[in-house]
């Protein structure tokens, strides 16, 4: 699986990349170190962007309440907008602001597919290239 799920983060970087972002993957995420690093880091000078990434086969991903915790200390010290950045196989990328994701009872966090289709951000609206209205 984290062969997969490295694939996926270097396909997001390359997505950024093409949309005039500077990006990176955080070689240190996921436990391999105590500091609170995203997935994936980007900026172009004006926005700067923490994702955290999640793929799956499955309609739902369960996150850990601790790598989301991370992602926005993160964020807030870099001063960057954090999302969860999810691909559901045969979809797009989607993002999610955390505060805007189901926090289960235990303190994680799960994105099921269809609300991800409904109330995901697409690529280009997180960059700022495409400002898509999502009606409630």
């Amino acid at each position: 699986m984290a062969k997969k799920g490295s694939a996926e983060e270097r396909d997001l970087v390359h997505k950024l990349w093409e949309r005039n972002f500077a990006a990176m993957r955080a070689p240190a995420s996921g436990g391999a170190t105590k500091r609170p690093l995203p997935d994936v880091v980007a900026g172009n000078g004006k926005l700067y962007l923490a994702i955290e990434v999640k793929t799956t086969t499955k309609d739902k991903i369960y996150i850990d309440g601790d790598q989301i915790d991370a992602l926005l200390e993160f964020s807030n010290i870099f001063g960057a907008k954090s999302y969860i950045g999810v691909k559901f196989k045969y979809t797009k990328w989607l993002f999610l602001e955390p505060e805007n994701t189901e926090r289960t009872r235990n303190g994680n966090y799960k994105v099921e597919k269809d609300f991800a289709l409904e109330k995901g951000l697409e690529i280009d609206e997180i960059a700022g290239i495409d400002k898509q209205m999502k009606f409630e």
